[in-house]
This record gives C-alpha cells, sequence and structure tokens, in this order.
C-alpha cells in the first residue's frame, strides 16, 4: 500500500529514471547504475515487479457520507533500460499500474508512463534532449477526487557547459501538456474545459560539484500557463531557486530545491503570489538498520473552481523504516498537506479564506524473502478537512503488497 502523496495512470506503463552523476568520466554520465541485473548485448536492464494494495480499501470515492468499501488490487510491472551510443547513454524506461476494483469495476484502470532520455557528451558540452508521457486515471492531487482519464506530454532538454573544473552553465528548456478526457467531471464541473493547458517554461543556472557525490544548482527561471478554454487562468511566473543534490552512492540520497516565485495571473481580478516554493525527497540511512525518507512541497496548484481558481499547497511526508531483526522490518509513515485557496475577486465563494488539510497515517511490517523481494502488510488512513462539508472525508486502506526489484 503506498501513501496518497503521489499521481499517476491508463493501458501499459510509468517509470521515473534517476540520472547518476559522475565527476571522474562525463562519457558515464546517464549510464547505468553498477549493480544492473541484465545485459543483452549492447542492452542494459533494470525490472521491478509489485503487488500492491491487495487488500480492502473503506471509502474507493472518497466520500463524505455513506462511503463505498471494495476489495483492490493494484499491480505495476516496469523496466528501466540503457543502451550506449559511442561516448552517449540513451536511457528510459516503462512502467503499467494494473488497478482492480473488485465491485467498482468504473474504477479499473491500465494505467501508464513512458521516459526517454539521451545523454551525449561532445568535450565541455553534454546535451540531455528527453521526453515523458502519461496516460493516467488517478486523482490529479489532494483536490480532486474523482479518478479522472488524461494525459501528460513533457518533452525539452538541457544543455549543460563545462566551467573550470567543478562548475557548469546550464540551459534549459521544456514544454508540458495536460489533456483531461471530454467526459472527465468533478462536482458538475467539466475538467476538459477548466484544466487542460501548456505550460513552457525555460531555465538558466550554475551547477557547482562541491563532491564528487554532492552537487549545489542556483538556477533562475520563467514558466507561461494557457489554458485551452479558461483564458482566465491564464498566468506567467518566475523563480530563482537553490539546489543540492546528492549522487545515489552518498548516505544522503535525493535532491532539496528552495526557491521565490512570483506567480501572476492575467486576469487583474485573480490575486497573485510572492513567496517561498519548495520540493524536497531526500532518504538517509542510519546506522545500516533505520531509514529515513523525506518528501516536501510548497508551489501554486491550479483548482477546478474558477471563482477560487488556484490554492498554495504546502506540506509533506516522513517514512521510517526499521529493521527489527533479521529480514523482519516495520515501517511508519505520517504526512499533511494545508490546501490554502485564493479568492477571485467577483466569484461567487462558497468558502472565502478556506484552508483545507489533508492528513495520513500509516505503518506496516516486512518481510524479506530475499535481497530484491519484500512482503509486506500495510494499514494507512487519510482524512481530509474542509469547511465545505462535500469536500471532507476520511478513508481506511489496508491490504499486503509484494515487491520485487529497485523501487
Amino acid at each position: 500500500m503506498t501513501p496518497r502523496f503521489h499521481t499517476t495512470l491508463r493501458t501499459l506503463g510509468a517509470f521515473v529514471l534517476t540520472l547518476h552523476v559522475s565527476a571522474l568520466a562525463l562519457a558515464q554520465d546517464g549510464g547505468p547504475p553498477e549493480n544492473v541485473k541484465m545485459r543483452l548485448g549492447p542492452l542494459l536492464l533494470e525490472p521491478a515487479l509489485s503487488l500492491t494494495n491487495a487488500g480492502v480499501d473503506n471509502n474507493v470515492f472518497n466520500q463524505s457520507a455513506s462511503p463505498t468499501s471494495d476489495v483492490t488490487l493494484t499491480v505495476t510491472p516496469r523496466t528501466n533500460f540503457w543502451v550506449r551510443l559511442g561516448p552517449s547513454w540513451l536511457s528510459g524506461g516503462v512502467q503499467e499500474d494494473l488497478v482492480y476494483f473488485k465491485e467498482s469495476a468504473g474504477e479499473r484502470s491500465a494505467n501508464n508512463a513512458y521516459h526517454l532520455s539521451w545523454t551525449i557528451p561532445l568535450n565541455r558540452i553534454t546535451f540531455r534532449p528527453k521526453v515523458d508521457y502519461k496516460n493516467t486515471r488517478e486523482r490529479p492531487g489532494y483536490e480532486i477526487d474523482t479518478r479522472a482519464l488524461h494525459t501528460e506530454l513533457m518533452y525539452g532538454g538541457q544543455v549543460d557547459v563545462k566551467w573550470l573544473s567543478k562548475s557548469s552553465f546550464i540551459l534549459k528548456a521544456d514544454r508540458y501538456r495536460v489533456v483531461f478526457d471530454q467526459a472527465a467531471l468533478f462536482s458538475q464541473i467539466n475538467l476538459h474545459d477548466a484544466l487542460n493547458r501548456t505550460t513552457t517554461g525555460a531555465t538558466v543556472g550554475l551547477d557547482y560539484q562541491v563532491t564528487p557525490l554532492t552537487t549545489l544548482s542556483a538556477t533562475y527561471s520563467i514558466a507561461q500557463d494557457r489554458f485551452d478554454y479558461d483564458t482566465l487562468r491564464n498566468a506567467k511566473s518566475t523563480t530563482a531557486a537553490a539546489a543540492v543534490r546528492f549522487d545515489p552512492a552518498a548516505l544522503i540520497k535525493g535532491t532539496a530545491t528552495v526557491g521565490y516565485s512570483d506567480y501572476r495571473p492575467d486576469d487583474p481580478g485573480t490575486p497573485g503570489f510572492k513567496g517561498l516554493t519548495a520540493v524536497v525527497g531526500l532518504s538517509y540511512v542510519f546506522l545500516g538498520s533505520t531509514k529515513v525518507d523525506v518528501n516536501a512541497t510548497r508551489g501554486v496548484q491550479y483548482s477546478y473552481d474558477i471563482n477560487q481558481p488556484y490554492y498554495i499547497q504546502t506540506g509533506g511526508s516522513v517514512r521510517l523504516t526499521q529493521q527489527v531483526f533479521g529480514p523482519v522490518d516495520v515501517t511508519a509513515l505520517g504526512g499533511v498537506q494545508q490546501l490554502a485557496y485564493q479568492d477571485r475577486t467577483g466569484g461567487v465563494v462558497v468558502g472565502p479564506d478556506r484552508v483545507d488539510h489533508v492528513n495520513a497515517l500509516g505503518g506496516g511490517i516486512g518481510y524479506h524473502l530475499s535481497k530484491d523481494t519484500r512482503l509486506g502488510f500495510n494499514i494507512e488512513q487519510d482524512r481530509r478537512v474542509s469547511i465545505l462539508s462535500n469536500h471532507r472525508y476520511t478513508g481506511l486502506r489496508f491490504g499486503f503488497s509484494l515487491t520485487y526489484g529497485s523501487n
């Protein structure tokens, strides 16, 4: 059973790829991990399979009253791959989430995502084109409770110019496109008409490699959101940020980014936002038996309601995994999210100065059948508190999981 802190998924696969930074050999940048499982000639593969949520969800639709309970199961095969092309690496992955509900047949789905990137080093310049695609029926965030069918396409590229021995100048541009199905509805709002949009962005920055495993970054980004139908939502933004990135071989792994954003809606009746933003995803293993995973986020998220066109989401989660003895471990997780809605001038607002809270609490126990295979039992409760009665709910999920390969 997975925490409700992430979103995604409709017919075939997803994958998240981590680029491995090498300070000693630029040609290895973007290559596979040293312990890659399969080699088929020039093709290197890292397969994984997980069976999660094999149990009961007692509030399938996140209803505030008379919740629907059902038996559910999610099977997720995925594969990462790498191919060496001269001095460059072509890498990518595919993942499929097969989601099953026993009684709620309309909630079943086969959700997929794909990733492809190419790391091309040429002397002191490295090119990094990439593309990501998702076709999913997962909930698009903490606000919308409908499993709405939508696609996401992101493509772009980055150029790294080596400057001195430990520094690189960064230029990056990308384009993100989200399209909801024409029949996707929530609270009688057509999500296709409300939220279909294209975001274009550009970033300049500087990377400095403090150690072979630690890189500091400073960036300045501009972005523009353009909505297909609801043009009152159009906006521009700028962000200055600093980040620290740890290599997967480091004691602390992951990335932490903190910035200051200036979000400016085109509509004069919609207030802007100036303030801190953050994206943090870090993990740390203490004394070889205790692992701590920390995730945090703060930023602008679009709402389905044009009268409160966006909210500031602030929150995070902590997961603690403790090896008890031998192959047995226990986990505990907790998290909170705050959704601070912004009111549009002249709009009909049911809950002015509205702030929703989403809390999660859970835990589990696991048994490692082998180095790469874990059997677990998990339980998690989610609760949303809102001044709007139809946005309140409490949900409990419990069941078994079986994972093989990297998670």
